[in-house]
């Protein structure tokens, strides 16, 4: 009886070591496949890295790129789609009003950084647009010319009003972004069908987008006076015009929990933060500003804009829908792409 036993739990044993080795197997097919698949994105954004180097070697100081645009061009599937069948996808882009998502980046990115959300919104059937803003990116214009918020938005401005007259776009802005976001709200209500702020500064009327950020920066006073990230790019003797943060405080503030590829990719590509448009002032209305749907999507590991700025920000400015993405540092199209592209395409398609 005893040996009995003892046979069964060896046949038991040995079929439990063959189940478990099929999952474990599965799991590291499962494991390959997706590092294949985040390794043909990193090749993709470190080519458009490479092209926007190039591309600031062709042109000279005067030169205007105001609005270039990135998007993705592969027509490989690097990622999954959220819709598991051809009908669901169908009826999804069926339902919308308007399927042109435009990504407005944040204080020292530019459009290379939406590279992931880019390819995940064209999987869906969406078409997204991803701006360079003034001295962002790939344009040209001389970072510390850029002194206020009309300067900093006239990309994302031009693209409105080169927009048919019968069509209308969602805007989705990050970080400082937020701000020339909500300008265009001011400016172009009639134009905006949604505006989604992720992680952004979404200021109420009167306030700078500078003050969102004060936690980590100190007041805006003190910053100008003894800020050692300041550039006097009008000489040492003139007040400064923009800053950029050390690699090590980039890295500690917005990058947490990104991978380290995205990191790097974001090392070699970010410039300079014109200091104009984030100390001015906005002036929003409710007749304008107030017309246009709004949406807050929170990161609750960030450390550059932190969960209780965000709650202020949604508690005195209330938008119409709040959404959180647990894990995710001041970068979600880095940190957690999908599960930012998920609650994109959830208020996208709110009727």
């Amino acid at each position: 009886m005893g040996n009995r036993f003892i046979c069964m739990s060896k046949k038991n044993d040995t079929k439990e070591l063959r189940s478990k080795s099929k999952r474990m197997l599965g799991r590291s097919h499962r494991k390959l496949v997706e590092e294949d698949d985040a390794a043909a994105l990193h090749r993709r954004a470190l080519s458009m890295a490479i092209q926007q180097h190039q591309y600031s070697q062709r042109f000279d100081n005067g030169g205007s790129m105001s609005s270039r645009r990135v998007g993705s061009t592969s027509k490989r599937r690097t990622l999954s789609d959220p819709f598991s069948n051809s009908k669901q996808a169908s009826d999804f882009l069926e339902s919308l009003k308007v399927k042109t998502i435009v990504l407005i980046h944040g204080e020292g990115f530019g459009a290379w950084c939406w590279y992931k959300s880019i390819a995940l919104l064209e999987e869906s059937g969406l078409l997204p647009v991803a701006l360079d803003l003034s001295g962002s990116g790939i344009d040209t214009t001389d970072t510390n010319s850029v002194s206020t918020l009309v300067d900093y938005s006239k990309p994302l401005i031009s693209y409105i009003q080169d927009l048919p007259d019968d069509e209308k776009v969602i805007l989705v802005g990050h970080g400082c972004g937020g701000a020339a976001v909500s300008y265009a709200m001011e400016q172009f209500p009639e134009k905006i069908f949604k505006a989604i702020f992720v992680c952004a500064t979404m200021v109420s009327s009167e306030q700078r987008p500078f003050d969102v950020f004060s936690e980590e920066l100190g007041s805006a006073e003190n910053f100008m006076k003894d800020s050692q990230f300041l550039i006097h790019g009008n000489g040492p003797d003139n007040p400064p015009t923009s800053f950029k943060l050390e690699k090590q405080h980039m890295k500690a503030l917005y990058f947490n929990q990104s991978p380290a590829k995205d990191i790097s990719l974001a090392m070699v590509s970010m410039r300079p933060v014109p200091l104009g448009p984030i100390m001015e002032k906005l002036s929003l209305s409710p007749e304008k500003y107030g017309a246009v749907r709004r949406y807050f999507i929170q990161t609750l590991d960030d450390r550059a804009l932190s969960p209780d700025v965000q709650e202020k920000l949604v508690r005195e400015n209330t938008p119409e829908g709040v959404y959180k993405i647990k894990g995710s540092d001041h970068c979600p199209f880095f940190s957690k792409p999908q599960s930012l592209h998920k609650m994109l395409l959830e208020i996208i398609q709110i009727p």
